[in-house]
Order: structure tokens, then sequence, then C-alpha cells
């Protein structure tokens, strides 16, 4: 990007994240590509972490300012690690964006056990990787814990308690970390995706057309969204225009018709 100056030359802007180091879950396709790929596109240095099966690290091969790197990503015992060898090959953490897809046999209709223990899940996860990240992004001028919320397509048409249930969990739980890691300059925010076309997502829908359906009609910019539209709020949320900007969530869904 360019910036005309009163002089009438032509001046770069500098790169939003220039210098800084992220570390992104979820990461092989989908959401977590394009905030992989947004993120080294304003200026920093990435590992993208996924599990095995996923071709992570050949995803990423030719890629420069992206590591590819294969973990863990539903056991929160196991993310210590991962944070160690992100800081180990990338030289340090500024950035940490954590996303944990959940996958059921069929859409959630209801609160009930089945929705309590994958929130259950989440929590112990995202507070694994914060716990682990933290003495990192102490040391860091830009520290940002970002996590993104469950995917619609998790969810029934008309799921609308399940929906909001999962979202308010994220919400506490994201408040609690901003109120922890304030003093040290860090901001803790969530990104809670409407219906997005991810891998999993377009899996869902093709088992599910009505659901698809019901996503369109329900939502005000009457399409589905694309992983990059996520992207773009998360590098707000990782840049420093959003340095006083924590304990909240933002809503990417293209405005809802249902409210």
């Amino acid at each position: 990007m360019y910036r005309l100056r009163n002089s009438g030359q032509l001046r770069a802007e500098p790169k939003r994240l220039y210098g800084l180091k992220a570390l992104v879950t979820n990461a092989a396709d989908g959401i977590g590509e394009a905030v992989a790929r947004t993120l080294v596109k304003h200026g920093a240095t990435v590992m993208a972490a996924d599990v095995s099966n996923s071709g992570v690290e050949q995803h990423y091969q030719q890629v420069r300012g992206i590591t590819g790197y294969v973990s863990p990503m539903h056991d929160a015992s196991r993310l210590p690690a991962l944070v160690d060898a992100c800081v180990n090959q990338l030289g340090g953490l500024d950035i940490v964006v954590g996303d944990f897809p959940f996958s059921v046999e069929a859409p959630i209709e209801a609160p009930g056990p089945e929705l309590d223990r994958i929130i259950e899940q989440r929590t112990a996860l995202i507070s694994s990787l914060a716990r682990a990240a933290l003495p990192e992004l102490k040391k860091s001028p830009a520290g940002r814990l970002i996590y993104l919320g469950f995917l619609r397509t998790l969810f029934a048409a008309e799921a609308r308690d399940a929906l909001r249930r999962g979202e308010l969990q994220l919400a506490a739980l994201t408040r609690a970390l901003a109120a922890e890691t304030g003093e040290f300059g860090i901001t803790a925010n969530y990104v809670q995706p409407g219906a997005v076309m991810t891998p999993q997502s377009r899996e869902a829908f093709r088992r599910n057309k009505e659901l698809r359906d019901y996503c369109i009609s329900h939502s005000a910019a009457r399409r589905v969204g694309e992983p990059v539209d996520i992207a773009k709020v998360v590098l707000f949320l990782a840049s420093d225009d959003a340095v006083f900007v924590s304990g909240t969530g933002i809503s990417v869904d293209g405005g809802r018709t249902d409210v």
C-alpha cells in the first residue's frame, strides 16, 4: 500500500505486523490458513500448526515466512510443547491465534451434555495455550491473544440457545484473560465467525443443504462468509490499531436477520 505525501512523492506504508512473531493453530486450511497468510503478508513471521494428517508441513514448504508444524490440537497437556517449539523456531512470540475445531456426528440442536463437553474441552485448550504463551507475551511490546469461536456448522439451524451459550462462555473466558494480562500490555479478544465456507463447513453443507440455505437466508449479507473475512478481523486485533481493545469479541457473520 502507498500513501500520497504533500511533496507529491509516493511512500510505502510500513507493514502493520513487521517483525512480530505469531503462532496460529488449526492452520492447514480454512480460517487458520487465511489467518496465517494474512499475518505474514503484513510482516509477521508465522508458525502454522495443525495435526499430523493435515499436511501442514508440506503445505507451507514454499511459503516464505510461514513454517508448518505438526502438533496435537485437542490435548491441552501438549500445547506448552507447541509454544516452546514456536519460540525456538521463531526466536520469540508476540501473537497467538487459537482455533480449536470440533466435529460432531449431528449438528447440536440445544444446550446439553454434548455441548458442555465441547465447551469444557475448549476452555482447557484456550487456558493451556494462554498460560504457556504468557511468559513470552510479557516480553513482547505487542502481546496478543486471539481466539476463534465455534463454526456455525457445528449447530443446527434453529440452535440459537446453544450458539449463544457457546459464545457467552468464550466471552467470559476472554474477559478473564484480559483482566489477568492487561497490566503487561497484552490484549485478549475473540472473533465469532458466522457461517464461513471452510472445508469442514463445505462438508456439513453438502450433507445438510437446509442448514446452508438457512445460514444464507438469515445473513443480512445473503451469503456465506469466506475465511479471509475472518482473517482481516484477526489482523486488526493483532495490530496496533487494536492496542486499546481487550476483553471483547467481534462477530463476523455478515449481519443477522434473526435478532
